[in-house]
Parts: C-alpha cells; sequence; structure tokens
C-alpha cells in the first residue's frame, strides 16, 4: 500500500510538472544512468518528495524531468551542505561568522515563503543544517522536502497545528511536542530552525544544544562559540543565540513568530554582517569529494537525490542553470 501511495503521489507531482507553464528540460533514461552511474550509491545525497512548483531564491531550483521514469533533476549547490561546511569536512575553511549570520537569514527566508504558500501552508518537518545546500556564492537554499506536508487552511490560521498519524524527521531537530502528539503545525519547523540556528554559531552536535542557556545564565556564553571564528562580535552572537534558544522553547506556544520575530532579528544581524563581509570562497580540487566545483545538477529517482557532472552522454544541464536562476530572482 505504501509504495502504491508513493508511485500515485509520484504521477500526480509529473502530471502536473506537465502541466503548468514553467519551462523543464526533458531527459531520457540513458542519460539519467550515465550522469548517475546507474544511480550509484555515492550519487545519494539525500531522500525527496518532488515539489515541482516552488520557486525562490533560497529553494532548491527544479532543472527538468524524465516523466517516464519519475526522475527529477536540480540544481547542483557547488559548496555542499551547511552541515559540512560547518564542520569543515573535507578541510574546508572556516566559515566566518558574518556568512553564517547571512545563511541563517536566508534560511529564514526561505523558511518563511514555505509557510505562506497558499491556498495551504507547506512544514518541512526535517530542517537541518545537512538540508541546506550552499551555492558557489554561498547562498544557501532549502533542500529535501521529501517529509514536507500541506497544513489545511482551516487549521493554518487557528490552531497551526494538524494531526498526523506518525512523525517524520531527524532526531534532536523534531519538535517535541509533535513528537508526542503528532501536531503538527508551522512551529514545528521554528523549533527546528533554532537548533539549527544553534548549530550556526557553536559548530557542535545538535545533542544537548538547547541546553547552553545555562552558559547564558552563567556568563560563559563566549565559551560556547566555535573557537575557530576569531573575531565573533560577542554581543551580536549572544543576541541570536537568545533568539535560537527561543525558538527552541519545548512548548509551541512559548516560540516566536517566525515573520513578525524571528526574521527581522535575523535581518538585523545580517545587515550588520554586510557592513563587514569578507571576500570568501573555498578552493576546491578535482579529489575533493566534499566540494565539486564542476558539478551541476541533483538527479532524483524513487525519492533518492543524485549528483550529476558534466558531459552526461556530452550533454550537460550547465545551459539551463543561468536561465533558471535569473528566473528565480525574478520572483
Amino acid at each position: 500500500m505504501k509504495a502504491l501511495k508513493e508511485a500515485e503521489e509520484k504521477k500526480k507531482v509529473l502530471d502536473k510538472l506537465a502541466q503548468t507553464d514553467v519551462r523543464y528540460r526533458r531527459y531520457s533514461i540513458e542519460e539519467i544512468e550515465t550522469a548517475t552511474e546507474y544511480f550509484a550509491e555515492s550519487r545519494k545525497i539525500g531522500k525527496v518528495e518532488v515539489l515541482s512548483c516552488i520557486r525562490h531564491p533560497n529553494m532548491v531550483l527544479l532543472l527538468g524531468a524524465c516523466p517516464e521514469y519519475g526522475c527529477l533533476v536540480y540544481e547542483y549547490m557547488a559548496n555542499g551542505s551547511l552541515e559540512d561546511r560547518l564542520f569543515r569536512r573535507g578541510n574546508t575553511p572556516v566559515l566566518p561568522w558574518q556568512v553564517r549570520f547571512r545563511i541563517a537569514a536566508e534560511i529564514g527566508t526561505g523558511l518563511l515563503f514555505l509557510h505562506q504558500t497558499k491556498p495551504e501552508p507547506l512544514v518541512h518537518r526535517d530542517l537541518k543544517p545537512g538540508n541546506i545546500l550552499l551555492d558557489r556564492n554561498f547562498v544557501s537554499k532549502i533542500s529535501d522536502v521529501g517529509l514536507a506536508r500541506l497544513v489545511p487552511p482551516s487549521v493554518a490560521d487557528t490552531v497551526t497545528q494538524y494531526r498526523m498519524t506518525s512523525t517524520a524527521g531527524t532526531f534532536c531537530y523534531i519538535d517535541p511536542e509533535y513528537q508526542q502528539t503528532g501536531m503538527l503545525g508551522i512551529k514545528s519547523d521554528v523549533y527546528s530552525l533554532g537548533v539549527m540556528l544553534l548549530q550556526i554559531v557553536t559548530a557542535k552536535s545538535p545533542m544537548g544544544l538547547t541546553h547552553h542557556e545555562r552558559a547564558i545564565e552563567k556568563g560563559t556564553f563566549a565559551q560556547m562559540l566555535d573557537p575557530q571564528v576569531p573575531d565573533w562580535p560577542v554581543e551580536e552572537a549572544l543576541s541570536f543565540a537568545k533568539l535560537a534558544l527561543k525558538c527552541a522553547e519545548l512548548r509551541r506556544k512559548d516560540r516566536p513568530d517566525l515573520g513578525t520575530v524571528v526574521l527581522p532579528e535575523l535581518n538585523r544581524l545580517r545587515a550588520l554582517a554586510e557592513e563587514t563581509m569578507p571576500n570568501f570562497s573555498i578552493a576546491t580540487s578535482p579529489n575533493n569529494s566534499q566540494v565539486h566545483s564542476n558539478s551541476h545538477s541533483h538527479v532524483i529517482e524513487s525519492q533518492k537525490l543524485y549528483s550529476d557532472y558534466d558531459g552526461a552522454k556530452g550533454r550537460s544541464v550547465n545551459g539551463y542553470i543561468p536561465e533558471r536562476r535569473a528566473d528565480t530572482n525574478t520572483s
């Protein structure tokens, strides 16, 4: 039954994609197989349930599809995931605090876009650093919306929660109320955002991060900041952390509103960061398995995400990226 339901949902999405005015490139299954080395495990980077009509500068962009086999192609993000960069996988440089503050504001902007979709708000349900991808300019985009759920407007504008029969997400990022009651709402994502914001300034595992309010109370918060960043603006970082902790309150009603409280503060901190934003890039090499500067797209098949490299059957998706990025900037 589960496989049948997934197949039906995939067919609905692909049918809707074919009916829209948004142009997309059609790929043959042979091209997809070549690009992904026949769906090799090494090319899989995450689960995805397709949301084909999302177009926003802070959401990963759809490039094309192979409807016959249920494959979708998404843009490739050259600097990998926020998780990879925070933990410096591949021995990449430390993210400056300015870049971190900007990324946080971009995540909040993309998340608010999901929550404001009409007629039904979208709840991501699996927001975490591994699902935030960074392009070559370190612009962040939310990915892996495979667990996202539409919340009926009748409850979105009132109790802002919706009972689910089973919880989904990643441990440490799941809203405790959602986990216990199955009640899903947009503030479930706000909890996940709070945990992730704490990771952005500490570069620590999510386990137990929400208990760091004790460090604030004791006046030792500066010791919790990522020590690899030498020039933290401690007062602003403290404000950032306090906001994150409010987002990660155990009770949903105690969490701040994303649009009226959280995002304005993140944008204020972003504006501060922009004043001293350094020129920052990651020098990549062909042997670096974490960051591929010459990679352009993701391919999704059977709810798995694959990376694609130039030259699949001599036909690259590179030419489609500038066009679709331009479209995104106008939305």
